[in-house]
């Protein structure tokens, strides 16, 4: 079940991430609840998750370019540090009060441009640090710890509300990033991965030949093309609930911000336990069907918490939101990483965090036009019918992908 943790490098790879990721979370409640009481609009809170998304349109398949040609592990510590830095500068501005939305957006756009860059790195160093024996459970157990720094993040977003105030939380995670930078550093390998490319950095136009070539690729090869517009679908009508829930835990549960914490905190645990479960069954069967079945069932868990009017069954339903939605994008993860070259492994990686990443910043976009209109209960129902039916055609038509091992 921890088999990968066996490997050194992975090992501090992997404690490194899931601290780092608790801090992330801490911020991402804390800057919901103050984007919202700065704002209180549905609207603003789609603006900022936009603005933390929509780097991820021009950077990541530029990212994943740069994961097949450079030095991984120190593109991502550049990243990092640069990320930390704005965690850093937004601790100040929200302690000292001088902090408006307009900043606000302005750091999240600082840090969506950091994780863009360095996503398809993070996905393909997995590969790098285990090798094909051991990269099944290496991706569940990746998938694991960003699960569990989802509970654990809004549970201490929780208490540093109580305990430090708002700005407690971005220092935390200001310094949540040193631990991750001080793993990588850590990190040795025999050789990177520079012997892969073919080309300098600078060669702008076989750079973009590379991005072609990486998008032909894809494209030529259906199951892999499926795998990534399921992702797509799954984030653009799913992406609006992480930005909608102060909306439900303020306006139709009277939660203050601690309820709303443990509301994030509760859908961080079903995914936790869904790759939990990923992580014991190992390099199992049907894979295809895990994929589809995944993501069906977060498009049922999307419509029950939209309608919901009550706090237990909303909870149970988060659960299974996290729970579902791990089960798809893991499983969709493996696979990918399993039908690529090595050659390409940075490019269709770079694909699959766009079709997720790059899909979130329309979708919480026109989720918070569309709440602001309709309601955040009618919108996230109306997503959630969307992903059934676009899976459920997909599972139907695509025999080839059910079929996937």
């Amino acid at each position: 079940m921890f088999r990968a943790l066996s490997h050194p490098n992975y090992r501090r790879f992997w404690i490194g991430a899931f601290l780092s990721n608790v801090g992330t979370w801490m911020q991402t409640v804390a800057q919901g609840w103050l984007v919202l009481e700065l704002t209180d609009s549905a609207l603003w809170l789609g603006i900022d998750g936009f603005m933390a998304t929509a780097p991820g349109f021009f950077l990541t398949l530029a990212g994943g370019v740069f994961a097949d040609l450079v030095d991984r592990r120190r593109l991502l510590i550049y990243t990092q540090v640069v990320a930390g830095l704005a965690a850093f500068g937004l601790a100040i501005l929200v302690g000292t009060h001088s902090v408006n939305v307009w900043m606000i957006l302005g750091f999240s756009f600082v840090t969506g441009s950091c994780m863009a860059l360095a996503g398809p790195s993070y996905q393909a160093i997995t590969f790098d640090l285990v090798g094909r024996a051991d990269l099944a459970n290496a991706v569940a157990l990746n998938s694991s710890q960003f699960q569990l720094s989802r509970v654990i993040g809004p549970a201490f977003a929780g208490l540093g509300f109580k305990f430090f105030g708002l700005a407690g939380c971005f220092f935390a995670n200001g310094v949540s990033f040193v631990a991750v930078v001080v793993a990588l550093k850590m990190v040795r390998f025999d050789k990177t991965n520079k012997s892969v490319a073919s080309h300098s950095v600078r060669d702008r136009r076989a750079l973009w030949q590379d991005l072609i070539d990486g998008f032909r690729y894809a494209r030529n090869r259906p199951r892999v093309f499926s795998l990534l517009s399921i992702s797509a679908v799954n984030s653009f009508f799913g992406a609006p609930y992480l930005t909608l829930v102060p909306i439900f835990a303020r306006d139709v549960f009277h939660l203050g911000e601690t309820g709303f914490a443990w509301m994030m905190g509760t859908a961080g645990a079903g995914a936790f336990f869904g790759a939990l479960l990923l992580a014991y069954l190992g390099d199992f069967k049907k894979k295809g069907w895990s994929v589809l079945g995944g993501a069906f069932s977060f498009g049922i868990c999307l419509i029950g918490f939209g309608l919901s009017t009550h706090l237990a069954l909303s909870l149970v339903l988060l659960f299974g939101i996290g729970f579902s939605i791990v089960l798809s994008v893991a499983v969709t993860n493996t696979l990918l990483q399993q039908l690529v070259t090595d050659q390409m492994r940075g490019r269709v990686m770079s694909m699959f965090i766009l079709s997720f990443v790059g899909s979130m910043p329309i979708g919480s976009l026109l989720g918070g036009m569309f709440s602001h209109r309709f309601g955040a209960p009618r919108t996230l129902a109306a997503g959630g019918v969307a992903v059934v039916i676009y899976v459920t055609t997909v599972a139907i038509r695509n025999r080839r992908l059910r079929e996937l091992r």
